[in-house]
């Protein structure tokens, strides 16, 4: 009998193990989030959403978000649930004046990343 305890033991302590390295084994859940971006200076602005938890842009490839002056914009992007965000927006020809993290998420900010965690930003008003 005792040796059937344990090998009931052993498959027990061999499940949990398993089932404790599963998490790992799939990737992350998926959300979607939406960056709403005004533009109310005089010049045509671009923009770039950058994770902060992987090496990953918005809208990526080498391409950006324009917005002409004056302009609204809504930017939905898939991303991982729980995943920190920061826009960076330039002057269209002028990468010395900038908001957020600027141009290729070089500078640092103090309220220009949101967690992706579903849902919509509040608008974002880029202003001289």
């Amino acid at each position: 009998m005792s040796g059937l305890f344990s090998r009931r033991a052993a498959v027990s302590v061999l499940s949990f193990c398993a089932l404790s390295l599963l998490p790992s084994a799939f990737p992350a859940l998926a959300s979607d989030v939406t960056f709403t971006i005004r533009n109310n200076h005089p010049n045509a602005v671009r923009v770039e959403l950058y994770s902060q938890d992987r090496s990953y842009v918005w809208p990526g490839k080498g391409k950006d978000f324009y917005l002409d002056d004056g302009e609204a914009r809504e930017m939905s992007l898939a991303c991982e649930e729980g995943e920190q965000i920061c826009y960076g927006a330039w002057i269209d020809g002028d990468e010395d004046t900038y908001w957020g993290v600027g141009p290729n998420n070089t500078e640092s900010c103090d309220d220009c990343c949101y967690i992706c965690e579903g849902g919509q930003t509040e608008e974002i008003v880029l202003e001289e």
